[in-house]
């Protein structure tokens, strides 16, 4: 059974736990532009998988950021989510705080 996705937002910050994928992402889903506001930062640490539906949603909340006039970049990227990020060619979407393109 899959970990159930939550989230926390501190200041500017929207910190994601568990795991992000097509089955736990609707309650997110149904509250990002709420979520969204004033988030600078998106903490990934805390995702213990992301399949590309969640990370379909990564690219998402990022839109609704830019709409919203910040330009939030990512903490905490794994090694196997640096890996699908590059598959999928979004190096420059998906913009790491540690090593910002």
């Amino acid at each position: 059974m899959a970990d159930l996705l939550s989230w926390q937002v501190e200041a500017k910050t929207l910190r994601l736990h568990g795991e992000l994928d097509r089955e736990t992402l609707t309650g997110l889903w149904q509250q990002r532009e709420t979520v969204m506001q004033h988030i600078e930062v998106i903490d990934v640490s805390g995702l213990q998988r992301v399949d590309s539906s969640g990370l379909a949603l990564l690219v998402h909340l990022r839109q609704i950021a830019q709409q919203q006039g910040n330009s939030p970049v990512f903490s905490g990227i794994t090694d196997k989510l640096h890996s699908l990020i590059t598959l999928y060619n979004l190096q420059q979407i998906i913009v790491s705080a540690e090593n910002p393109a």
